[in-house]
């Protein structure tokens, strides 16, 4: 979809993805094209089965393109919708975990676990059990673990979809503020408009059958870290952006 940008931390060139068998394939995602640059926040919106996820799976490694180039030019986390945390372990011990995998000498595991606690805004939680947190702390947890391994890409998909509407708006505003001081690239996954400009700054539109990417939207918000990403819902811009987002993915539906 995007020309080819040499320093761009994802780029996928005419990937198809097929299931099933030889003799009945079912084509899951067609001829997609398209680039993420380094720093950018990306959002893949559209209905069910127009091959998002599958998407973020080949980026992440996950599956291989029956057809097409997958190129990711730097290391990525993947953040998934359900936070996936070891029971048996405190929340200090799912991130010394992928401290360990990361490499991080055990000396500096304790304190780095806080430094990342803090990040999230889960401070001095380190030996909680995870079945005693709520399902936005949960998915805080999931994100401070995959921010251990330091990834320059990020990969979400649909990581507040089970969470309440409160919790919700306060992890959208926390992971769009996260990114801006982090820097890092993402590229995020979901259903709803209304997510996608607020996170967004740039908006790709899918439809299924097949998966294919149709259209879009640049989302000209301020973007620092200091933006109060509350005060955007009631901006403007905002709900003008929101409605056409909304507005093009019920003409997919409706096609």
């Amino acid at each position: 979809m995007r020309k080819k940008i040499a320093d761009a931390d994802i780029e996928l060139t005419d990937v198809s993805v097929r299931y099933g068998t030889a003799k009945a394939p079912v084509t899951a995602v067609a001829d997609v094209s398209l680039t993420v640059e380094r720093g950018e926040f990306v959002v893949l919106v559209g209905p069910s089965g127009c091959g998002k996820t599958t998407l973020l799976r080949l980026v992440a490694g996950f599956e291989r393109p029956a057809t097409g180039s997958v190129e990711v030019r730097r290391k990525v986390g993947v953040v998934f919708q359900q936070p996936r945390l070891f029971p048996w372990r405190t929340v200090g011990g799912n991130l010394a975990f992928a401290l360990a995998r990361n490499g991080t000498p055990r000396a500096q595991r304790t304190s780095r676990v806080e430094e990342l606690l803090s990040l999230v805004g889960l401070p001095g939680m380190a030996g909680r059990r995870t079945w005693e947190l709520s399902g936005g702390q949960q998915q805080r947890v999931a994100i401070a673990r995959a921010l251990a391994t330091e990834p320059q890409v990020l990969l979400m998909d649909e990581p507040f979809a089970a969470l309440d509407a409160l919790t919700r708006e306060r992890l959208q505003e926390e992971v769009r503020t996260l990114a801006a001081i982090t820097g890092t690239t993402v590229l995020f996954v979901t259903h709803s408009a209304e997510e996608a400009v607020l996170l967004g700054s740039r908006v790709l539109v899918m439809a299924a059958g097949p998966g294919r990417v149709i259209d879009e939207v640049s989302v000209p918000l301020p973007r620092e870290p200091t933006t109060d990403v509350a005060a955007l819902r009631g901006d403007p811009c905002f709900a003008a952006l929101r409605a056409e987002l909304a507005a093009a993915t019920r003409r997919v539906v409706a096609a």
